[in-house]
Parts: C-alpha cells; sequence; structure tokens
C-alpha cells in the first residue's frame, strides 16, 4: 500500500515539477496546448543550465514529490475557498469498482455464515465493532470526556470476546448503541441516513449500512478539520512555498525572467496611459516626468489584470503564478462569458425600453436564458456566433411575452431586425458595447484589488446592474487568488520593481 502510495506521489507531482522547471529553465519556447510546459518539447531554445545536473536518489527523489504535493493540496485549500473532499465514486463499469464489489461481497458473506453458525462465531463481527469504535473516537475532540468514557466502556473490545465465548453477547444492543452515538456526532445533513438505520433488524446488512455511513462522516469531519485549518494553513503555506520556491531560484537564477517580462510589461502600459491622458492641453507645458511613474502596488495589480486576457498558446505564464495557471485560465472564461452576457442585455434593455427594463423578474429570467445558452462557451467546439442567433431569436420571443403582459405595444420588425443584429455583433471582440462591458468589468476588479479586499464592494460600473451578483463573485475569486499569490512571492515583485523603476 505505501510503495501504491509513494508511486502515485511522484506522478501526481510530475507535472508540476515539469512545468515549474520548464518555465524557469527556457526562456524561448513554445507553449503546447495543454498549457503544461513541457521540458522535452522539441519548439524550445536551450538555455545553459546555470549548474551541472546533480544526481538523487530514489528517496530524495520521493521526498521532493511528497513536499511538492504537499505544498500542492495545501495551496488549493488555502486559494479554494469551496475546496472540499468528497466521497470516490467509481466509473459504473470500471474494473476497480467490480473488483471492490466482489471483495467486498465475500467479506459480508463471510460474515453471515459465522454468524449463522450454531453457535455463531463472532470473530469478524468483533474485529468490525473494534474499527467502528476507533472512527468513534476518532470523531471526539479533546473536550469530550464523557462521550469517549461511554464508548470505551460500552465497545470494550476484551468484555465483548468474554461474552461471546460464554454465549452472552447481544450484538443488537451493540449495534443500537453504535446508531446512537452516531446520531450524537454526525452532522445535521446526516440525520435521515442514520435514522434509517434503525429500521434495519438484519445484522449483517446493519453493520453494512453503518459502516457506509461512517465513510461519509469521515468525509464531514474531514471537510470541518479543513475549514477550521485554513486560517493557520495561510501563513504555513506562504512560508513554505517561498522557501521552495527560493531554493528553485538559487539553482536556477533564470527562474525570474517571465516574471521580470510580465512586470515590464504592465509598467510600459501603465506609463504609456499615463503619458496619454497628461498630455499638455494647447500647447502648455507637460507635467513632471515624475508624476507619469506609477506606483509598484499599481503595476503589480495591472500586471494581474494582464492575466486574465492572456495567450495561452503562444506566451509562457510567469513562474511565480504557474501554479495558478489553470485557475487564471478559468477565471479568464468566466470574465470573457460574463462580458457577452452583459454586452447581450444591455443591447436588449436598450432597444426594449423603460417598461421592460424596470420589471426585475424578466431581468432575472432573460439573463437566465442566456446564461444557459452561453455555457459552454470555454470549450474548444463552442460557436459563439450561432450561440447568439439562438440568444437573439430567444429574446425576441420573450420580448414580445413581456411587452403583452405590460399592455406595451410590441416591438415592430425592423426593431427586432436591429436587436438581433446588435446581439449577434457582440460576437466581435471589436463590438464597441463588448469592449465597453470589458472595460467596465476590468475597472470594477483594480478598484477592488486596490481597495485591498475591503467591504463593501465598489460601486457597479453603469450597465452591469443585470450582472451584479456574477461581477462580485467573480472579483472575490479574482482578488482572493490574487492576494495569496502577493502574500507568497512580493519580495520578489518588489525587488524587480525597485530595480525597473529606478531604471
Amino acid at each position: 500500500m505505501s510503495e501504491n502510495f509513494d508511486k502515485s506521489n511522484v506522478n501526481e507531482s510530475n507535472d508540476y515539477e515539469k512545468g515549474l522547471d520548464g518555465a524557469v529553465e527556457h526562456s524561448g519556447e513554445a507553449v503546447q496546448k495543454d498549457v503544461t510546459l513541457d521540458s522535452s518539447s522539441p519548439q524550445r531554445m536551450q538555455r545553459p543550465h546555470s549548474s551541472p545536473p546533480r544526481f538523487v536518489t530514489v528517496e530524495e527523489l520521493l521526498e521532493t514529490a511528497k513536499g511538492v504535493t504537499n505544498m500542492a493540496l495545501a495551496h488549493e485549500i488555502v486559494v479554494n475557498g469551496d475546496f472540499r473532499i468528497r466521497p470516490v465514486e467509481l466509473p459504473e463499469d470500471s474494473l476497480e469498482k467490480r473488483v471492490k464489489e466482489i471483495v467486498h461481497k465475500a467479506f459480508w458473506d463471510c460474515l453471515s455464515v459465522q454468524l449463522s453458525e450454531d453457535p455463531p462465531t463472532y470473530d469478524h463481527a468483533i474485529k468490525l465493532v473494534g474499527e467502528i469504535k476507533e472512527t468513534l473516537l476518532s470523531f471526539l475532540l479533546p473536550g469530550h470526556t464523557r462521550l469517549r468514557n461511554q464508548i470505551t466502556e460500552v465497545l470494550d473490545l476484551e468484555l465483548i470476546k468474554q461474552e461471546a465465548e460464554n454465549g452472552a453477547l447481544d450484538i443488537s444492543k451493540l449495534a443500537e448503541f453504535i446508531i446512537g452515538m452516531m446520531g450524537t456526532l454526525c452532522a445535521p445533513a446526516r440525520d435521515e441516513e442514520v435514522k434509517k438505520l434503525k429500521d434495519i433488524k438484519e445484522i449483517v446488512p446493519l453493520f453494512r449500512a453503518m459502516f457506509a455511513v461512517l465513510d461519509l462522516m469521515k468525509v464531514d469531519m474531514a471537510n470541518f478539520a479543513i475549514s477550521s485549518v485554513r486560517p493557520h494553513l495561510m501563513q504555513q503555506s506562504v512560508e513554505y512555498e517561498r522557501e521552495k520556491f527560493q531554493r528553485l531560484l538559487e539553482r536556477q537564477p533564470n527562474s525570474l525572467d517571465f516574471v521580470t517580462q510580465w512586470l515590464e510589461e504592465a509598467s510600459a502600459d501603465l506609463m504609456a496611459q499615463r503619458y496619454k491622458h497628461a498630455l499638455p492641453a494647447q500647447g502648455e507645458a507637460a507635467g513632471s516626468e515624475d508624476a507619469l511613474v506609477p506606483s509598484p502596488v499599481s503595476i503589480q495589480n495591472h500586471a494581474y489584470l494582464k492575466l486574465l486576457k492572456w495567450n495561452h498558446l503562444h506566451r509562457p505564464f510567469p513562474e511565480t503564478v504557474l501554479m495558478d495557471q489553470v485557475r487564471f485560465q478559468e477565471l479568464q472564461g468566466q470574465l470573457e462569458q460574463l462580458t457577452v452576457l452583459g454586452a447581450v442585455l444591455l443591447v436588449t434593455f436598450s432597444t426594449a425600453g423603460a417598461s421592460v427594463c424596470s420589471r426585475a423578474d424578466f431581468a432575472e429570467r432573460l439573463k437566465t436564458i442566456v446564461k444557459v445558452l452561453l455555457t459552454d462557451m470555454h470549450l474548444p467546439s463552442f460557436h459563439l456566433d450561432e450561440a447568439l442567433t439562438t440568444i437573439g431569436e430567444k429574446v425576441c420571443v420573450e420580448l414580445r411575452g413581456c411587452l403583452a403582459l405590460c399592455g406595451s405595444p410590441t416591438l415592430s420588425t425592423d426593431r427586432e431586425t436591429v436587436l438581433k443584429g446588435g446581439i449577434q455583433a457582440v460576437g466581435s471582440h471589436d463590438d464597441p458595447v463588448r469592449r465597453i462591458m470589458e472595460s467596465r468589468i476590468l475597472t470594477f476588479l483594480e478598484t477592488y484589488l486596490a481597495s485591498g479586499h475591503q467591504k463593501p464592494l465598489p460601486a457597479v460600473p453603469g450597465g452591469l446592474g443585470p450582472v451584479q451578483r456574477e461581477l462580485e463573485e467573480l472579483a472575490v475569486k479574482f482578488v482572493r487568488l490574487v492576494n495569496y499569490n502577493k502574500m507568497v512571492f512580493c519580495p520578489y515583485y518588489d525587488a524587480i520593481l525597485s530595480k525597473l523603476l529606478r531604471s
């Protein structure tokens, strides 16, 4: 079992190791479609290694793999507020599931045979009671002294063995106590499952059902422990990730090449924007050049926003955000979907008039319909133009119904044609409405990021009211991810920006 676990650790960490090493060892590379940076790619321009390769032992490799796996798990718990452990569900027709069912059936059949003997044999049953006892004890907190004493006293295995040998064991009574204790310790969500156990009268099916519910209770307890430890894990994970990256930087001094390029581009963008807005009017002298220099914080915030518009197929991702590349891709997809959704709703309400805009129930219904039709927008097989054609037809149908309820005149054929054309135009990245929506969403994200994650959230820009809930959910995810990355890598960012701004 331990051997398999170690092997799985190695396999699980390989993708991360390849991606991280590939990002820091090579600067002129073509990023593959699967986004994982593979150092074996023939398209890479090789750089000389900063030091000769060092051979490691299998033990060192396994220890490193375990450390990477632990770091990835800790990172996931910290940055993903919705992280939950879920029961394993094997595919229906998988070999693993069939083998598991066969082995379990054989075990429970053996237990049934033992209990059917005359006199009954309780060897397996007592072992099961011992496992249940250990599981129940594992659910207890240090202050649960009375419950601990109860479990230890009633489920005393030595006493149970003596009762079995003397023919005095009442296993139904033990099962009744176990069910009662499970009801005391389980989460409210498991009350119904525990209650159903009381209706099972046969011992073998009852034990089988009890173990199934105990497995669910273990998952509940693990998730409770995760939610409890998350605040304490934050600082430890920050220090752990920074220490590991520092070791990598010492081994590969070019480990910040892409980060430096990323921050330089963000600084240049902000300088260009400020210079454009500070152009002297009517020949007056421009302000001092120092006034145009952005602050390090604003450069960092702008750099993070650039990750939401990143070309993942043709540009390597900055090394310090490499572990979160998939998350930034997901946020990028959500941003694009939210932009299209907001643009479609804005075009619709601008065309429909005040009588429709004032009906909150209609706005929510229309938003739900459009969201459903844009659900698969992140898939390569999705065709936005076709979806927008369907959306245009559905919007017109819904508008007719809403206007009829309001007693307002329906849209003319020409206005419906204009509305469909406006919705179809949203499919282009150059569409003015879509560009306005995207700009306002990014401005909202940047404002929230600059506010230091303070509540309440900034005011929602005009035109984004119908998608306020979705916008705020996106902002919370984005800022949580960015703030954690800042905590880990701020010393490196500060050093790069300090040097950059001095020059």
